[in-house]
């Protein structure tokens, strides 16, 4: 039975279905899962409601969602979202005058007049907030620009009197906005620049004894190092990341890159128990108040997470099953993606599993489709792109349509080609 054939069933019910089918599991396989991931017995009869649950007939409670979730691998938000309004995009000035009652030019003067009051500082923080929130909507040309823009009125903040919170309020900012700039760079394969970003925000984290912003920074070194092969390197990264933000979001992300660089490794025992420890703090997390934040980790990331780790180790029915949610949760109804980056390594993971299936024609026409996108993080997009390019040789070497592909990949990313 295929989901478009009972349209009105919940998606959490198709979802269930998904992940049953994608592991070759019967439902009395998945009722026997459940049940070892339970710390206390599960009832008689569970068989029939999981029957009744992959049919929408009742939503699982509170004790049965944590326990399905933890079976299937993935955190209960993934596959039970709570309801919650739709996500508001505002510009910084709309954000400002909803929040703080000031538009960006109000506070731009504050901050030349040295009005340095809390209430200039709440709004400065907002503006950086939002900042990071048009990561991905934004041109990143101009989110640096104006993120270094903000960083040299900030700067001079710093020569104000000001008190000790306020002090740590404005490096805390600056903290955020080089961050950004650092990610910015590295998508743009600015390499050097990045590094140096990096280190900057690192030590302002450290000034601002903001721990989150320390995890971020040694996230970004194992980013940094995943994508240049040097996964060793990212296992270090993500232990000095863990001691410095342990059962914060950024640990999450932590524990995704050592999966990822743990799988490349071949070493599948540790990418999923690092999967795992990801997976169980994401769940122990609230939801975040803005999963557009670059820097938040909401639950529908750790689709991506997983969809990378199953496609290194070769569970290619698992990885097509994340990758297809991860493109149906950030399709938004207009068909735009609200995660592009997101959409394309998902789409590349689409084109290697049907490399490895032998469909040459669907595998390329994913890659091309991947690569048209255009908001992309050059190292990634590489890293992944590449990943295709390798498994299409296996099987069809020497074919001119990879060739094609291999030039199209070497355009869409030329510096980090070099």
């Amino acid at each position: 039975m295929a989901d478009d054939e009972e349209p009105d069933r919940p998606e959490w019910a198709k979802r269930l279905r998904r992940e049953r089918i994608a592991r070759n599991w019967s439902q009395a396989d998945a009722v026997h899962a459940m049940r070892t991931f339970s710390a206390v017995p599960l009832p008689d009869g569970l068989l029939d409601q999981w029957k009744r649950w992959e049919r929408g007939r009742n939503r699982p409670d509170e004790f049965y969602r944590p326990i399905i979730a933890a079976a299937l691998g993935t955190v209960v938000e993934s596959i039970f979202p709570s309801l919650r309004p739709p996500l508001q995009h505002h510009t910084t000035d709309e954000l400002l005058l909803i929040r703080s009652g000031m538009d960006t030019h109000e506070l731009v003067q504050r901050i030349r007049g040295s009005s340095t009051d809390d209430g200039t500082l709440d709004a400065l923080q907002l503006t950086v907030e939002q900042m990071c929130c048009n990561y991905v909507r934004q041109d990143p040309t101009v989110l640096i620009s104006e993120a270094r823009e903000w960083l040299t009125r900030i700067t001079g903040l710093l020569g104000d009197r000001l008190t000790l919170p306020q002090h740590r309020e404005v490096l805390d900012s600056a903290a955020w906005l080089t961050l950004l700039v650092g990610c910015l760079q590295f998508d743009g394969g600015q390499y050097a620049p990045a590094e140096a970003s990096r280190l900057d925000a690192l030590q302002l984290g450290v000034e601002a004894g903001n721990a989150t912003v320390v995890g971020w920074s040694h996230e970004m070194r194992a980013w940094f190092d995943l994508t240049h092969n040097r996964y060793r390197e990212v296992v270090g990264a993500v232990q000095a990341g863990q001691a410095a933000a342990p059962g914060r979001s950024v640990s999450v992300q932590l524990f995704a890159q050592e999966a990822k660089a743990w799988a490349r490794m071949g070493n599948h025992r540790n990418a999923t128990q690092a999967l795992e420890k990801g997976r169980v703090l994401l769940d122990s997390l609230p939801y975040p108040e803005r999963p557009d934040h670059h820097f938040v980790v909401d639950p529908d990331k750790f689709d991506f997470y997983a969809m990378d780790c199953y496609r290194l180790m070769g569970q290619d029915n698992i990885a097509e099953m994340h990758a297809r949610e991860t493109i149906r949760k950030t399709t938004a109804t207009d068909g735009t993606s609200r995660s592009p980056m997101r959409r394309a390594e998902a789409e590349l993971t689409l084109g290697v599993v049907a490399a490895r299936r032998g469909e040459l024609d669907e595998a390329l026409r994913y890659g091309h489709s991947a690569l048209a996108i255009s908001r992309r993080s050059e190292p990634s997009l590489l890293m992944v792109g590449s990943e295709l390019a390798r498994a299409i040789d296996e099987l069809f070497p020497n074919n001119p349509g990879n060739r094609d592909f291999r030039t199209a990949l070497a355009e869409a990313v030329p510096h980090s080609m070099s």
